[in-house]
């Protein structure tokens, strides 16, 4: 070895070879490209990332969770933060399938799709702390307040975005698959995917207050 060469250290990873961890990361950052696939039937300029969303809801949870515990007294607001920063991170490989209230829309097999999520999630989260998998799979479970409000903040953002894509008038259908919104108009869609599955009063009436935000802009009034 010369005097120019690094001293060899055994316990550093060979930049040459695997390392799982660097991998897992690097795979999950597919997120930050993943466009999220309703917006894009609907022909949305520029729409959002799966990551971007991921902000949303954790700003939500941060932001409004506390007006939830009328709901959901026991939630401990930390912990649903981790909740909601991973929820979506199976998409990375999986890609994002749209939730759709239009019965003329091919359906999704929960089942098949569960599975490949989970999958998913032993390469994404397998080389990662324990803390990673065990917050998706709380999430999944959706039997814990943490749960039940990150998925209320996950539907809800869905509402913000379609104000804001309205109020800015992004979208064109025509730019987007117009076969795929055979029975709803504008994106009136969103909201009806959305109000059915709202489980708190908290998140039913922040609901109300965004459709009717979404309905002003949308009718110009």
């Amino acid at each position: 070895m010369t005097g120019d060469e690094p001293a060899s250290d055994g316990d550093a990873p060979d930049a040459r070879g695997p390392d799982p961890e660097i991998d897992a990361l690097l795979d999950a950052y597919a997120l930050k490209d993943e466009r999220r696939t309703g917006w894009q039937l609907r022909g949305v300029d520029a729409p959002e990332s799966v990551a971007a969303h991921a902000w949303g809801v954790a700003y939500l949870v941060l932001t409004l969770g506390d007006r939830f515990r009328a709901d959901l007294p026991e939630v401990d607001l930390d912990r649903a933060l981790r909740l909601a920063v991973v929820h979506d991170v199976a998409e990375a490989e999986t890609g994002d399938v749209a939730t759709r209230a239009d019965s003329t829309a091919d359906p999704v097999d929960p089942a098949a799709k569960e599975a490949a999520e989970r999958e998913a999630m032993r390469d994404l989260a397998g080389p990662l702390p324990d803390r990673v998998r065990d917050a998706w799979e709380a999430y999944e479970a959706r039997d814990s307040p943490e749960a039940v409000l990150v998925k209320e903040c996950d539907l809800l953002d869905v509402c913000l975005q379609a104000v804001i894509y309205e109020r800015g008038d992004r979208y064109d259908p025509a730019a987007g698959d117009p076969d795929a919104f055979r029975e709803y108009d504008d994106l009136d869609e969103f909201f009806a995917t959305t109000e059915p599955r709202l489980r708190t009063e908290t998140g039913r009436a922040l609901f109300s207050r965004l459709r009717d935000r979404y309905r002003a802009a949308r009718d110009g009034t």
